[in-house]
């Protein structure tokens, strides 16, 4: 069974960045090498696609993948 919002930010993170290939571990910038600049593209396109903030403070903490689900569950967040 697929995860909708893991194919969610799959979309996202290819239209931003053009990396394809992500899975709930991979690291933004350890597996796709991104740099701070594609990071934060990708956090305005996630703000955009959920109509939400995410505080400077708390895009460090979104390493991985599933930091971001999880960051979105935790602010009751859906896709």
């Amino acid at each position: 069974m697929k995860d909708p919002v893991l194919e969610l930010i799959q979309k996202i993170v290819y239209e931003v960045s053009g990396r394809e290939g992500l899975t709930y571990d991979t690291d933004f910038v350890q597996d796709l090498g991104l740099s701070s600049f594609d990071i934060m593209n990708i956090v305005c396109a996630f703000e955009d696609h959920f109509d939400t903030e995410i505080p400077t403070r708390d895009v460090w903490q979104l390493h991985q993948v599933q930091d971001v689900i999880a960051y979105m569950k935790k602010k009751g967040i859906r896709s």
